[in-house]
């Protein structure tokens, strides 16, 4: 590999990371459930011992101490936040409602290292009065698929080459566990979930300058619309359209066609390509950096302890995270 970061692309730094770097470092996790246990398992990985598990649920804690040997407090971040020493990182991992309070709270205290889960907020002034308050600080949320070492192998075979692209964020509805989400993560389920594959479309060609936008139906739970499609040219000059019905069967995909060849994320952990002539696809193989837990999220730890990765492979900020919003939300007619 070459001595300089700059000699290297985002994929060739992302499956090549040296995990026994980290070992040092201080991290506290916010929130004892099924994303906080992801994060532990990262931190497991990259050798990382000095780490603080604060949790809000009874379960939690017995939960932890089955699985990990960290540090656990119960009791909520209201709690133990203010007593924290300054982290190497801050990792928030709790139900979306609580994402913008308890980041809120950690700038309060001084945490100036702070990954946040997606979307940060679903609300547009929360991520704006965040922005403002953490001048100083570095905020970044946690959009895990666009760190997946397939989607960094994809930048990578088409550097400079995307001709167009189109992507569906089709949901399975019947699917959808409400019973574990507020009434307004649901009705904004775009933003609670379509976005992954919104924010990794436009991560890949850039974002729209000219869109047109069109819906129809409605579901319950989201009044907004249930069927929608579209078309539009990105800021790169690159043509795409989208689909999704709620209604029928179908499933996340992005797909990116240059010259010669189409990519196709389907599913988006993985990555196919067919070339011009044929009307096969077939599988591109890659480097995964670890299979002990979700693609992206060790990624997102490395990079944010690193800071020197992110020249490379730059994590979301809230100002990207704000402007995602805004497009999936024109996008879903909220």
């Amino acid at each position: 590999m070459p001595n300089n970061l700059n000699e290297l692309s985002s994929y060739d730094l992302i499956s090549n990371l040296s995990l026994e770097k980290f070992s040092d470092s201080t991290v506290t996790i916010i929130g004892g459930g099924y994303m906080g246990q992801e994060y532990a398992k990262a931190l497991e990985c990259l050798d990382i011992s000095n780490v603080t598990i604060i949790t809000n649920s009874k379960k939690d804690p017995k939960t932890f101490s089955n699985k990990f040997d960290y540090k656990i407090l119960s009791g909520g971040y209201e709690k133990h936040v203010p007593s924290l020493k300054k982290q190497d990182l801050i990792i928030i991992a709790t139900p979306m409602k609580l994402l913008y309070s308890v980041c809120d709270l950690c700038l309060d205290f001084k945490q100036d290292n702070i990954l946040v889960e997606k979307p940060g907020s679903l609300y547009i002034n929360d991520l704006k009065l965040l922005e403002k308050k953490s001048k100083g600080c570095r905020i970044r949320i946690a959009y895990n698929r666009l760190c997946y070492p397939n989607v960094h192998l994809l930048k990578k075979l088409c550097k400079n080459e995307i001709l167009s692209c189109k992507f569906d964020f089709t949901e399975w509805t019947h699917k959808i566990p409400f019973n574990k989400y507020t009434k307004d993560e649901c009705q904004f389920w775009g933003i609670s979930n379509s976005l992954h594959v919104i924010s990794l479309a436009f991560e890949l060609i850039g974002m729209p300058e000219k869109i047109a936008c069109f819906h129809q139906g409605s579901l319950d739970w989201h009044p907004s619309g249930s069927i929608f499609s579209g078309s539009g040219i990105s800021y790169n000059m690159i043509p795409f359209s989208y689909h999704a019905n709620w209604e029928s069967a179908g499933r996340w995909m992005v797909e990116i066609m240059t010259k010669n060849k189409s990519y196709r994320l389907m599913p988006l952990e993985g990555l196919f390509v067919c070339k011009k002539g044929s009307v096969d696809w077939n599988p591109v193989s890659f480097n995964s950096t670890s299979s002990k837990t979700k693609p992206g999220i060790l990624e997102q730890v490395a990079v944010m302890l690193n800071h020197n990765l992110e020249k490379n492979c730059p994590l979301i900020t809230l100002e990207q995270s704000i402007n995602y919003i805004k497009i999936t939300t024109k996008i879903l007619n909220y």
